[in-house]
This record gives structure tokens, C-alpha cells and sequence, in this order.
């Protein structure tokens, strides 16, 4: 599918950031549909039917949280954040209403349109489909439970280690929540225990990492959870 078949929804009140995002995309032959608030984002939502969606998250009518939460009920269409609200409560809390990544205003396009292709690309992705994901050297197939080299060495990991890395692989280059992670790892009583979660990541960098103290692909999103590098 190339981009000039694919539609772009961006929900934002500010006209002149429209503009941006307008000219942006368009360069990148996306179609572009614009709402200027979230009554008419969630019309123009249901009636277009885009590809993935731009939200501010102050919108002038309603928060965009709640938006995002409404369209999760109905809706599966890849949910980008670009929002001016910077605190590590509001990032998770746009995540865990069903986002599937947030950009912070000021923003850079190249950035932007990066976190677009991967949330488009999991937006294709056939329910149940099992992918396999590289990661340095490694190659992990989640079909076969197992990491390997080219070489066909197999990286032995524990079953929690694999779990995580498995959860993370499936997010490819969105940010994961500590509760998501949390919870599907270990279960709903366990959300809030993040030393867990820290040490467990910490094992996995010495185990996938060239340099575990400078990590180039499992990455910390601070206070809000982790994602694994889909470059």
C-alpha cells in the first residue's frame, strides 16, 4: 500500500499547526482529513475510516483522552498523541486509554512521520500474526518462542525475560507502559511493582545489548515504560 492511499485524520484546534502537519504529509503523499475539534474528529473518524489518527490531547470541546478512550470502544485505528502536556501521568494516561504513541509539541516532523510508519505498520498487522523482529544480532520469532543469532545460537532467556521481550517485540517502536508490561507479565496485582520490572529489563540489556549502559534498542521512556527500537 503506498502512502497516497492512505489517510491521515489530525484532530487539532490550532490552525497553524494544521498547516504543518497538513504540508507534511501531504509531501509524503498521505491524504489528509482535518477536524478542528473532537465532536467533529470522532464524525470525520466514523465516516472516513483513516488509516491513523493525529490528537491533540487539549482540544477546545473535550480532552482527548476521553476521545480516545470513546474511539477504543469501536475503533482499532492506530491513535497518535501530539499534545503539549509533557507530564509522565498524562503520557501514560493517553496510553492506557488506548494511544499508540505520543509525540510532545514542539515536535519535529521527521520524528513524527517516523512514529506514523510504525503505528501504520502495526495497524496492518493480521490479528494472531506472529512476527519475527531483529534486534542487533538477534533475531526473535515469536511463533518459535525463540531468539537466535544468524549463526543459529540460541539466546537462552528466562521465561520472564522472553515474556517481556515477546510483549515489547509485538510493540515494536511504540512505548509500552510499565503497567502494561507489568500486568501481562505478571498479572493485574503486580501493576505497581516497577523494581520488578527494572531488573528484569536490566538482565535483558546484558543480554541483548552490546553496551548494556548505553542501550540502543530496548529504551527507557522515563516514567512511562519502555519501547524496543524498530530501527
Amino acid at each position: 500500500m503506498t502512502n497516497a492511499s492512505r489517510a491521515v485524520l489530525v484532530i487539532e484546534d490550532d490552525p497553524q499547526i494544521r498547516k504543518v502537519l497538513r504540508t507534511a504529509l501531504e509531501l509524503e503523499q498521505y491524504r489528509v482529513i482535518e477536524a478542528e475539534n473532537g465532536e467533529r474528529g470522532i464524525v470525520e473518524l466514523k465516516s472516513h475510516r483513516p488509516d491513523v489518527v493525529v490528537v491533540d490531547l487539549g482540544l477546545p470541546d473535550c480532552d482527548g483522552v476521553e476521545l480516545i478512550r470513546g474511539a477504543r470502544q469501536w475503533s482499532t485505528v492506530p491513535i497518535v498523541v501530539l499534545s503539549a502536556r509533557t507530564q509522565e501521568e498524562q503520557k501514560v494516561n493517553a496510553l492506557e486509554a488506548g494511544a499508540d504513541d505520543y509525540v510532545t509539541k514542539p515536535f519535529g516532523t521527521r520524528e513524527l512521520l517516523a512514529r506514523l510508519r510504525v503505528a501504520l505498520r502495526h495497524g496492518l498487522q493480521t490479528p494472531g500474526e506472529a512476527p519475527t523482529f531483529m534486534i542487533g544480532r538477534w533475531q526473535i520469532d515469536i511463533a518459535k518462542r525463540r531468539v537466535t543469532d544468524a549463526a543459529g545460537e540460541q539466546l537462552h532467556l528466562t521465561p520472564l525475560e522472553y515474556r517481556l521481550l515477546e510483549i515489547l517485540s509485538k510493540h515494536a517502536g511504540l512505548v509500552v507502559t510499565h503497567r502494561h508490561l507489568l500486568q501481562q507479565a505478571w498479572g493485574p496485582g503486580s501493576v505497581e511493582q516497577t523494581h520488578y520490572l527494572r531488573g528484569y529489563i536490566k538482565q535483558l540489556r546484558d543480554k541483548l545489548e552490546p553496551d548494556p549502559t548505553r542501550p540502543q534498542y530496548l529504551l527507557t521512556e522515563t516514567g512511562v515504560g519502555y519501547r524496543l527500537s524498530s530501527e
